[in-house]
């Protein structure tokens, strides 16, 4: 870092932060060598992988050695990035730290808090999170930028800590750049409605861009390209040619991917991660997308401590209100399951289990052509398997699905 001084994009939050650096890093790869996390190194160890451009080795002792090797090849290298778009995750106090100490961010991009983050559950509580959050944009440079999302009450209180030039992104019309016009949209396949992409507006300084997003759901998905148009302002690009870099993004595995499911049925695979925020956000697609029949497949939110009941309790009113049938999967998600029943939801439409391997098997058995289905839960859930087990095209879940490696395979 101290011998090629690339600038460091950090980005951080409790929702979007891997979709985010994606798209930042297709925005600024039009203009500028860049390098950014691959997958979800956001950690005290994954983010230094990243900056020496390696690879986890996983278990593998060999695999391991050879990194070290490769670790001194970009002391010898001029061919090093120009930008560096590290995502930085945070699970207990201090985590940060490390990361900005060893990577200075010139722009700091906050995502998403919300009221009941996930990771809470090593805090004293959300704002103490929000803290941890904010040490991006404390350690951000003067010169640089700091990049807050205007509709989350929580991060665009952070302006008041937050370094450098600030720039401010969402739906509200008095942030910098401000999303309008928003709304799903959809396309007829085999005599029904199935759900294509999103398309918005992006307005700067009195300028308009039409944004089209194929196969890539719900406002955070917006939120998120409008982060990356953001910083690539911050860094001299133009409206357009920030807009126009966004051809090639498309939502990483899990987060709201439409799979196409077993009997003509379409999945929105959102298996990558849930906090209470997130699965709102998600049931509001499920809700809004065409559909026949929509059925959701919830999992256990982890991390959020002391919130455990209400949040899967307020999760149950929401998919209550719309759902054709809801499949809880865990003890927490019992609280859904319970919450639905209590507002009036038919017990023969709602099922719980106890693992992602039983409720795999029952989805399969309940569905019928023309349904949509929403899976969601956190990873230590492993609802990803469910959307495996329900997909049209299993031999396709390497390529199209969250958590394929043989690491987590093998994982229980």
């Amino acid at each position: 870092m101290q011998k090629f001084h690339p600038r460091v994009v950090a980005v951080t939050g409790s929702v979007g932060k891997t979709s985010t650096k994606e798209a930042i890093g297709e925005v600024l790869s039009r203009r500028f060598h860049t390098r950014r996390n691959p997958k979800s190194y956001n950690s005290e160890f994954g983010v230094p992988l990243t900056i020496l451009g390696l690879s986890s080795e996983w278990n593998s002792k060999i695999g391991w050695i050879k990194n070290i090797l490769k670790g001194f090849r970009p002391l010898f290298s001029s061919d090093y990035p120009e930008i560096l778009v590290l995502e930085m995750g945070v699970d207990r106090p201090g985590d940060l730290d490390y990361m900005v100490e060893i990577a200075h961010p010139f722009v700091g991009v906050v995502t998403a808090i919300g009221e009941v983050p996930v990771h809470v559950e090593y805090f004293s509580g959300p704002k103490a999170l929000a803290y941890e959050k904010g040490k991006i944009l404390r350690a951000t440079a003067p010169e640089g930028f700091s990049i807050l999302n205007f509709d989350d009450e929580v991060v665009y209180d952070m302006r008041h800590e937050a370094r450098g030039t600030i720039l401010t992104y969402g739906f509200s019309k008095e942030a910098d750049i401000t999303i309008s016009q928003y709304r799903l949209t959809s396309v007829r396949k085999d005599g029904q409605d199935v759900p294509e992409g999103i398309v918005f507006k992006l307005d700067y300084k009195g300028s308009n861009v039409p944004v089209r997003l194929e196969g890539s759901f719900g406002k955070q998905q917006a939120y998120t390209v409008a982060a990356a148009v953001a910083v690539g302002l911050a860094l001299g690009m133009h409206l357009v040619e920030a807009v126009e870099s966004l051809g090639a993004y498309t939502a990483p595995p899990g987060r709201l991917k439409l799979v196409e499911g077993i009997k003509g049925s379409w999945i929105l695979d959102d298996t990558y991660n849930a906090s209470p925020m997130a699965m709102h956000a998600a049931l509001n697609v499920l809700e809004e997308a065409p559909g026949k029949r929509k059925i959701a497949v919830l999992g256990d939110m982890l991390e959020i401590g002391k919130f455990t009941i209400q949040a899967h309790q307020m999760m149950g009113e929401i998919v209550g209100r719309f759902a054709d049938a809801i499949f809880t999967v865990g003890p927490r998600a019992k609280f859904i399951a319970k919450e639905a029943l209590e507002r009036g939801m038919a017990r023969t439409r709602v099922f719980e289990f106890s693992n992602s391997e039983e409720v795999g098997r029952a989805v399969q058995d309940f569905i019928e052509p023309g349904d949509l289905i929403l899976v969601k839960g956190s990873q230590g859930v492993r609802m990803e398997r469910i959307t495996e087990e329900i997909m049209a095209h299993p031999e396709d879940a390497p390529r199209l699905l969250c958590r394929q490696e043989e690491y987590w395979k093998n994982k229980a």
